[in-house]
């Protein structure tokens, strides 16, 4: 007897349905078999559902089977399809009826004793079941909370296939799993560092401010222990809350490689990636056989951490050029092309030279001029061109680090950065642009117009630094942030000079 029940197959990011389709002990093929490009996870669930099936007390057909995995042209990855692959063995067998699995979603890996085990992806998947008008997903409970954030469809927790027949077959009603969205935030909210632990930097806490004021790129430049590290750390806590659209987006990135923890349904704080400086190009920008995403990937909404930028390879380091322009990273394949999304913010730190103390007034350099060039040319300029402020993290003097007064709070700073990106949230119509670093050209001209002063002053900087086109925005953009920070209407010649400040390094780079 033939019987259907609809899965879904993770491409990219992506989930897809999937149609199990199981003809059940029809005896006329020479051994039971599982097509629809299958990969060897999948052809091994034969032998864990047939195991499972029979410690569950149900019989099995002695006739051999075929399992058909259909649309048969897409790459079918990973245990998820243990689940509806038994389901469908037993509604072949006339073990049970449903009238309601037409309806359902169902993914799920099974154990020998039929226990049911968590999957990847479960939040693309109640994406998708949503999306395509289901009425219940049937997800492992381990899953259920991840799921259960995608509002209007039933999320049903499936412990063990007993529980999944009983439910379907309307024996066994199972109450869906429900979780509050707003109490995940709130709770996220709770930070343990702040800004105020920091003591002096002051200039530095103000760049930081304006990066994420307006999500740009930034680079920190300053001798060991001057505090780099430390400020990125805080960084998150002064950035913008992750609204529900932003937070799915980021969450099913990390549900498709596994890497939510137990009982976390989704991530309510921008995720902040560090990868060593001995990381490959496809780890950062995604990649494999069958193409994964990256670390750009896993900070999008984010922030991505560079420490000891000029360590990283050369060649890794021009692999992230175009993703920083353009938000996304797009992997062509022989069997297809996938974009993982990666708008990001770079945060990146570095020596001024390989001993590290060019810039330090209390330590002498002991690197020659050609040992610092060579060190300052493993960044290339059009890297450097891509990143909108650099600022120096100089080291902080005796008085500072003892004194008992407090520096600029994360309190304070975050009110900045919401209030900054509150003007920018009712000036783009477009809701693709949510921050000033994602201005276009044209756009620039619009929202960045200068006086004579300031025009005056961005002409000077064009000519004195050798600011390309790209630094040209590049200053713009910072400056409308800047503007926004002030509440000012206008982009001022103060708010230009302080842009240009941040691009002084660009002659030394």
């Amino acid at each position: 007897m033939l019987a259907r029940v609809h899965s879904a197959a993770i491409v990219g990011i992506e989930a897809r349905v999937c149609e199990v389709e199981v003809d059940a002990g029809q005896g006329s093929f020479d051994r039971s078999t599982i097509v629809g490009l299958p990969d060897a996870a999948v052809k091994e669930s034969e032998d864990r559902m047939r195991s499972a099936i029979l410690n569950c007390g149900y019989s099995f057909p002695n006739e051999s089977s075929v399992i058909n995995l259909a649309p048969a042209d897409i790459k079918k990855e990973g245990p998820s399809f243990d689940l509806p692959i038994a389901l469908g063995m037993l509604l072949g067998q006339g073990v049970f009826q449903s009238e309601i699995l037409s309806k359902c979603l169902v993914a799920g890996e099974l154990a020998l004793d039929g226990r049911v085990r968590s999957i990847k992806g479960a939040l693309s998947m109640a994406i998708l079941a949503r999306d395509k008008g289901f009425n219940y997903i049937l997800i492992p409970a381990e899953n259920a909370t991840e799921a259960a954030v995608v509002q209007d469809i039933h999320v049903i927790p499936i412990a063990s296939l007993t529980e999944a027949v009983g439910f379907l077959s309307g024996q066994l009603p199972l109450e869906p799993t429900l979780i509050d969205i707003d109490a995940v935030f709130e709770q996220a909210c709770q930070h343990e560092i702040d800004f105020s632990d920091v003591k002096g930097q002051e200039n530095v806490k103000r760049a930081l401010t304006i990066a994420a004021a307006g999500n740009h790129n930034i680079l920190m430049i300053g001798p060991p222990g001057t505090g780099k590290t430390m400020l990125t750390k805080r960084l998150p806590t002064i950035l913008p809350a992750l609204s529900l659209e932003e937070s799915l987006e980021t969450t099913r990135i990390h549900s498709v490689l596994g890497l939510l923890k137990d009982n976390q349904p989704l991530l309510a704080t921008r995720p902040v990636r560090t990868p060593h400086h001995s990381a490959s190009g496809p780890s950062l920008v995604g990649g494999g056989t069958v193409p994964k995403p990256g670390e750009l990937s896993l900070a999008h909404n984010g922030l991505l951490f560079l420490d000891e930028f000029p360590e990283f390879n050369r060649t890794v380091l021009e692999t992230i050029r175009q993703p920083l322009e353009d938000g996304s990273v797009t992997i062509a394949r022989a069997a297809g092309t996938l974009t993982f999304p990666a708008n990001i913010m770079l945060v990146a730190a570095m020596n001024p030279c390989p001993c590290g103390y060019l810039t330090d007034t209390k330590r002498k350099c002991k690197c020659t001029p050609n040992q610092v060039e060579r060190y300052l040319s493993k960044i290339s300029g059009p890297l450097v061109d891509r990143i909108d402020i650099h600022v120096d993290v100089p080291a902080v003097a005796f008085n500072e680090l003892t004194s008992e007064k407090e520096g600029s709070g994360s309190g304070q700073l975050h009110l900045d950065v919401n209030k900054a990106r509150a003007f920018q949230k009712q000036r783009f119509t477009d809701k693709a642009i949510r921050a000033n670093s994602q201005m276009s050209s044209r756009q620039v001209r619009e929202y960045c117009k200068l006086d004579e002063e300031g025009t005056m002053m961005i002409k000077q900087a064009v000519y004195e630094l050798g600011l390309s086109a790209r630094a040209h925005d590049k200053v713009l953009k910072v400056a409308r942030t800047i503007a926004d920070v002030e509440e000012s209407q206008n982009v001022q010649a103060t708010h230009i000079a302080e842009a240009i400040q941040y691009r002084r390094l660009d002659r030394n780079l």
